[in-house]
């Protein structure tokens, strides 16, 4: 998770180290606020990434955006973890039917579609810059995420950078500045929410794609440790799964912790969990002392200077593969649960919210719909729009054939 973690940062225009910090830091959160009972660590998501560069204004790859910009973007982050707290609540209170009754997967598919192929431009445009290397960087990073097994198979992405950053550097394509121009130590460079009606609007929304992935995330991790209990012979079950309500609080407090000082918005990451599989080891405490070792690798100036050393096109290179894969989840989400797109009622959903989100985001930009004098988020706007729409037919059922369709 470490090289998505600090990619995050580098498209956004946030500082690395800061991030790293913060990544730590809010796992720490999570498993004080999930009373140690969920082995699940916290990283950068993706799926903010959008919408986050929508308010810092960021145009290069490993551009840091001014402190006011990132500012006005935790503030959003901060809502956005507030809008996880309040989802979880509700399936604590009144069970899971509810949240899925105005976040059906119909919805949710269609938000992270929209986010992966939204992104689609940011990665062509950076690999652009040296096809060559961002070529052979997409086509380690596939070879590696297809052929490779156990520990290794989990690092396509890791082993895909270090491919490109390696024949980068043969070619003369690496600028050391970054390393050479880095303190050996150094604190983090925090910094603190200034409130932002837009940042809100543009980036809380996105928490509607991240609840169906931290959920997707708890369950798999529920699956592998009552897996491993069996095979060990224990009789002890563990219900992590039905500690959904509080896996969503716990993400919703990280959030909130990464926004105050500076880091980006994230959820629980899925590679951890394949890692942890393998491993077999399940342990909250050693995810504990992870976050504690990332806090400290935070401190070292070096690595900072390391990461913002990787040229832009070998990022566009595993971006292609990254932000497709967004995309293709949201299809798979949406095929998991069965979703039937030959009913005129999701149909119209799912339609209406591609192509508000994705022409919206291509059409104008940073991605921002004039509307009315007023600039609206694409894919905010696109997901507003599909939940409502799905409330409306929620209320007022079509009819077919004598009877409500489904």
């Amino acid at each position: 998770m470490f090289p998505a973690t600090v990619m995050v940062a580098l498209l956004t225009g946030f500082h690395v180290s800061t991030t790293i910090f913060a990544s730590g830091l809010a796992t720490l959160g999570f498993i004080l606020v999930t009373k140690g009972r969920i082995p699940l660590y916290y990283g950068s998501s993706f799926s903010y990434i959008a919408a986050v560069t929508a308010v810092t204004g960021v145009k290069a790859f490993g551009e840091i955006a001014p402190d006011i910009a990132i500012s006005q973007a935790q503030c959003g982050i901060v809502a956005s973890g507030l809008m996880s707290i309040l989802a979880g609540a509700i399936i604590n209170k009144s069970g899971r039917d509810k949240i899925e009754r105005v976040l059906p997967p119909v919805v949710t598919g269609s938000v992270a579609v929209v986010i992966g192929i939204a992104l689609a431009g940011a990665a062509m445009d950076q690999a652009a810059g040296n096809w060559t290397l961002s070529i052979v960087t997409l086509l380690a990073t596939i070879l590696f995420s297809v052929y490779l097994r156990g520990t290794l198979g989990q690092l396509p992405v890791l082993l895909g950078v270090g491919v490109g950053y390696l024949v980068s550097a043969v070619t003369g394509a690496v600028d050391y500045s970054a390393i050479t121009e880095a303190a050996a130590f150094s604190l983090p460079h925090f910094t603190f929410p200034k409130w932002s009606p837009a940042a809100i609007l543009a980036i809380m929304p996105v928490a509607i794609a991240t609840i169906p992935e931290s959920t997707a995330h708890l369950y798999q991790i529920d699956l592998y440790v009552n897996n491993l209990a069996k095979k060990l012979g224990r009789k002890k079950t563990y219900p992590i799964a039905d500690l959904l309500g509080s896996n969503l609080i716990g993400d919703g407090l990280a959030d909130i912790i990464a926004g105050l000082i500076g880091g980006p918005a994230g959820t629980n990451y899925g590679e951890n969990n394949s890692v942890m599989a393998i491993t077999r080891n399940f342990s909250v405490p050693v995810l504990g002392l992870a976050a504690v070792i990332a806090m400290v690798l935070s401190l070292f100036g070096k690595l900072a200077g390391v990461v913002n050393s990787v040229p832009a096109a070998v990022i566009g290179g595993v971006s292609v593969y990254l932000f497709g894969v967004i995309g293709v989840q949201g299809v798979a989400l949406m095929m998991s649960e069965k979703v039937d797109l030959f009913s005129a009622r999701n149909l119209a959903v799912a339609a209406t919210i591609l192509i508000i989100g994705i022409g919206g985001s291509f059409a104008f930009p940073n991605g921002m719909i004039p509307m009315g004098g007023a600039q609206l988020p694409a894919i905010a706007t696109a997901a507003v729009f599909g939940i409502v729409l799905n409330l409306v037919f929620e209320f007022f059922p079509p009819k077919q054939n004598g009877a409500a369709e489904e």
